[in-house]
């Protein structure tokens, strides 16, 4: 769990590194890999051995999970390699073995890399709220009023999978995804706050404003913006699909049997999307 110990940190990266090996990353790849993992002020590589130098960055960040987290899911990820994910699936085994006594796992959901924690049997993998929550919001958006509402929305919705209320979780998390990129969106798009969200099929070709504007506008301008992935998009619009059932015509109409793995697999686009964000975006200027 986070933090890593620091012998996962030193395993981890040899692993990175693979002095030797097939995948071998120069000292200048090594910097770039941290920077398309999002680091906040990335360190350039200052020509000291490759591996200890590695390890001195991982442990100078060991407190700061959203940035271990993404660099893990960016090692893994098929987006990083030419031939995809015939060489992330060689690193997503090779980091997997190394993050058994973490009890955690990279995972490929929905075709992006989420970090879940293993189960007691270290069969089914266990996604749930991002680690670091809080203060990963508080870094992404300059609004304080909106990380508290965002937080206390999380928070609810733990309320809500914890006594057994699946469908008021799943709801929630949907209403999570929509707040978030609503504010993200609003923050950081000078012509979106100015002037309101543009939907390409909308034939009166009209800006709808901020107060009508759908989680499915706001996935798919996340996406043509270029700030969450394909797969990040789909897999949002599964969770989008999810807290509809707020109507209940349509959960009458459906009749779904949520339950707690139901609850899970709605977490692990959470993670995504907001390792997307976080890695497109940076932090947010603070007026």
């Amino acid at each position: 769990m986070f933090p890593l110990d620091s012998r996962t940190a030193d395993r981890l990266a040899e692993v990175i590194v693979d002095m030797g090996g097939s995948y071998e990353r120069k000292g200048y790849q090594l910097a770039e890999l941290l920077r398309h993992a999002g680091w906040a002020g990335p360190p350039d590589y200052d020509g000291s051995p490759r591996i200890p130098w590695l390890r001195e960055q991982l442990d100078e960040r060991r407190d700061n999970h959203a940035e271990i987290e993404r660099l893990l899911c960016r090692v893994c990820d098929p987006i990083e390699y030419d031939d995809g994910d015939v060489t992330a699936a060689e690193f997503r085994a090779v980091v997997n073995e190394k993050l058994i006594p973490e009890g955690l796992v990279v995972t490929l959901v929905g075709g992006r890399p989420v970090i879940g924690e293993l189960g007691a049997t270290d069969e089914q993998p266990r996604y749930s709220v991002p680690p670091d929550l809080r203060n990963r919001l508080g870094i992404l958006i300059s609004d304080a009023s909106a990380v508290e509402m965002l937080s206390r929305r999380v928070e609810e919705t733990q309320v809500c999978e914890s006594g057994g209320a699946y469908t008021m979780a799943i709801i929630g998390i949907g209403s999570f995804v929509e707040g978030l990129l609503l504010t993200v969106l609003t923050e950081r798009d000078d012509d979106i706050r100015s002037n309101g969200f543009f939907d390409p099929r909308s034939q009166r070709q009209q800006r709808i404003n901020h107060e009508r504007v759908s989680l499915q506008l706001l996935i798919d301008t996340a996406h043509a913006k270029d700030w969450i992935q394909l797969d990040a998009k789909d897999f949002a619009h599964r969770v989008r699909d999810f807290r509809n059932f707020i109507h209940p015509r349509k959960e009458m109409a459906e009749q779904p049997r949520f339950d707690a793995d139901s609850v899970m697999l709605c977490w692990a686009p959470v993670h995504a999307i907001l390792n997307d964000l976080e890695q497109k975006l940076g932090p947010a200027v603070k007026g």
